[in-house]
Parts: structure tokens; sequence; C-alpha cells
């Protein structure tokens, strides 16, 4: 049985929604912006400097507020960029958190945060940009257009920040165990899924 398992998830897949599901079948700590949390606690950066920069890798935060690093339980020296700071901190929050016990994790690179360590299970959902539409629609109460702005633009950030810290290509296959597209389908029988694949 894994006893850590990490979601990516497309925007409006009902990735988060599915993890839920899985933690609460499990009984175990389920993370999102719950790591937000977390990281601003053991980092020293304020929480909303955390939401701000939030699997974004946007170019003002790699040129503003460098400042000496705390990594790897030494101090660096170092002028980091500001968005290289809010990654590493949540890096060694999810690794933390990962130490403590079972969990569910969702999102901020949590697969390449925690590749080299046994025991996880690495999950990415995916949907329909029309399924995904109508979820947007529904969820945030907005029309159409909308809802696909909110998708290709957070899909984007998403994309952008896992390619740039992660070195890797966001929802590829060969990132994980197991891929799972929701269209049609109810949220709990993915969690299911999961669970059984999970208990291999």
């Amino acid at each position: 049985m894994y006893s850590v398992i990490t979601i990516g998830r497309e925007y409006g897949s009902g990735g988060r929604e599915v993890g839920t599901l899985v933690a609460r079948s499990l009984g175990v700590p389920f993370y999102d912006n719950e790591i937000l949390t977390r990281a601003a606690q053991d980092s020293g950066l304020c929480r909303e400097l955390l939401e701000k920069h939030d699997e974004k890798n946007s170019l003002s935060g790699m040129f503003a507020g460098t400042a000496s690093a705390h990594m790897g339980g030494g101090a660096l020296g170092l002028q980091i960029p500001l968005n290289q700071r809010v990654f590493l901190a949540q890096f060694d929050a999810i690794t933390k958190i990962a130490s403590e016990g079972p969990c569910v994790i969702v999102g901020r690179c949590a697969d390449y945060v925690l590749r080299e360590m046994r025991g996880v299970l690495h999950v990415f959902v995916y949907a329909s940009l029309e399924k995904r539409v109508e979820r947007i629609m529904r969820v945030e109460n907005v029309d159409a257009e909308r809802a696909r702005e909110l998708i290709r633009k957070t899909d984007k950030q998403r994309r952008s920040y896992y390619n740039f810290f992660a070195d890797g290509n966001w929802g590829l296959r060969s990132n994980y165990d197991l891929m799972l597209r929701s269209d049609g389908r109810d949220p709990q029988a993915l969690a299911d899924v999961i669970l059984q694949y999970a208990r291999l």
C-alpha cells in the first residue's frame, strides 16, 4: 500500500475533489492550500506572498525581492529570486509533510519533489475542454467564455511553473503512475480507482 499519494490536475478536471475523497476514504490528511500555511510557518515568508506566487512562474517574481535563502538545513548566502524562494519553501514543506506519515497532496510539483521517496503514488487527473468548461461554469458561476479563459490562464500558469521548477513536462505520462480522465465519471468512482491501484 502506498503511504503518500500526489495528485496533479488540469484546471476544471475535478482533481482536487477526487483527492479530497481519497484522503477521506483513507482517513489521512489532505494538503492543497494547507501547504502554503505550512510553508509560511517553516520559512518565515508571509502567506500572502506564497499565495501570490502559488503555482506561478511570473517574470516579475524572478527578479524582484531577492534575498538570502535557507534550504536543506544550511544558509546558502545566495541571492535567490523571489519565485524560487517560494518554490523552495513549498518544496521543504512537502518533503516534511510526506515524511510525517500517510497523506494526499495536490499540485505544487509534489510528484517531482517526492520522486525519490519510496511508497509514493503519483496520479494525474485530466478531462476534455468541454467537460472542464461545464464544471468551471458551475463551480465558479461564470459563463462559458469566462470559464475557457480561466482554464487557459490557470493551465498555462501551472504548466509554466511545473516545467520551470520540475525540469519536466507537466502532464507527461511518464511522470505519473496513473492517469485518469474524469469525463462523465463520478468523483467517488475515480477515487475508488486510485484506492484500488494504491493497494496493488
